[in-house]
């Protein structure tokens, strides 16, 4: 239970950064409150979507992963974070990502961010 609510907060950081560095990726709300909430909503949802649908993705394109050296991981991330988007819209939930290549940079940004923050925390049941 402990390593899922540090992978959550990693989650949420690293969505967090990148919601302040990119202009196009927006989480909107009435108060810090509503926003932080807001924020660990989605950090749910992109949890979610990492653990069921990215492993389905990433074996499918096997071959591309192969063929490109691992870059097709970029593109893996992006497809992530806006299916992550358009699933917090479904949700109601005040989070967007306007575009694929703003999808490509916050994926870079959330992998650097959440990297960091999983080897800083602590991790253990």
């Amino acid at each position: 239970m402990k390593n899922f609510v540090v992978k959550t907060l990693a989650n949420a950081g690293a969505l967090g950064v990148a919601i302040w560095l990119l202009q196009d990726i927006t989480l909107t709300g009435d108060s810090t409150g509503k926003k932080a909430w807001t924020l660990i909503l989605v950090a749910l949802v992109f949890g979610l979507v990492n653990f069921l649908v990215k492993p389905i993705v990433k074996l499918i394109s096997l071959p591309l992963f192969i063929l490109t050296l691992g870059l097709i991981t970029l593109v893996i991330n992006a497809l992530m974070l806006l299916l992550t988007s358009w699933l917090a819209d479904q949700l109601d939930l005040s989070f967007h990502v306007e575009g694929f290549w703003t999808a490509i940079l916050g994926g870079l940004i959330i992998s650097v961010v959440s990297w960091a923050l999983n080897v800083v925390l602590p991790d253990g049941d």
